[in-house]
């Protein structure tokens, strides 16, 4: 039944108003398969994830948020987040699960993952405790993107605000006044485009 629900149901978005490009949207199957598991009673998660196709384990994944705590939950969301599969990061990453199981280190690898594979970071529930090493990571990361010329999602601010100072520390600043003029001009795209970004309110640490 459970591979068999894409065929029956459909793979539209859960929501029609949703964007089928969206990454973090629910669709059909995904409920269906969550509706299948919370029957079930969270039973035989690890095999239907372990030999499932990549909208079978994005079901798995849906249903950590919905069904009690399980033993193979931790074990399924870890695996997924070591994937560079977007979907399956996006699941992991944005539910209610991840930010309740998550330790801070393994919360900063996600965080930095949905970064680097180009899942939003806006709305996700983990956002509200983003560790120490999540802001690091981000800003090794704007510099050496920026050092290489190229474009960092603006997203990276919500990681990098909560801890003022982090950009300065990892040496982006003197970015601007690189010799490269490609260097300089992806600092100041970047830097530009903290304006845009949702910023949480910071915090100590």
């Amino acid at each position: 039944y459970f591979p068999a629900v894409g065929r029956r149901l459909g793979r539209d978005p859960l929501d029609p108003a949703a964007d089928p490009a969206d990454v973090r949207a629910w669709t059909v199957d995904d409920a269906g398969r969550v509706e299948l598991l919370s029957a079930a009673g969270g039973a035989h998660l690890d095999g239907l994830y372990a030999h499932g196709d990549a909208a079978e384990r994005r079901g798995v994944l849906r249903a950590l948020d919905v069904l009690p705590g399980t033993a193979t939950g931790r074990a399924v969301l870890l695996d997924a987040l070591r994937t560079n599969d977007v979907r399956l990061v996006a699941a992991a990453a944005g539910g209610s699960y991840a930010a309740a199981e998550l330790t801070d280190a393994e919360l900063a690898q996600a965080l930095l993952k949905c970064l680097f594979v180009g899942v939003p970071l806006t709305g996700i529930p983990a956002l509200s405790r983003v560790p120490a090493d999540a802001a690091r990571m981000a800003a090794d990361l704007v510099r050496e993107r920026v050092a290489a010329g190229r474009d960092v999602p603006a997203d990276a601010w919500l990681l990098l605000d909560p801890y003022p100072g982090v950009l300065e520390r990892a040496g982006l600043p003197a970015e601007l006044d690189s010799p490269d003029p490609h260097r300089r001009a992806a600092a100041r795209r970047f830097l530009g485009a903290r304006a845009a970004s949702v910023v949480p309110t910071p915090r100590e640490g």
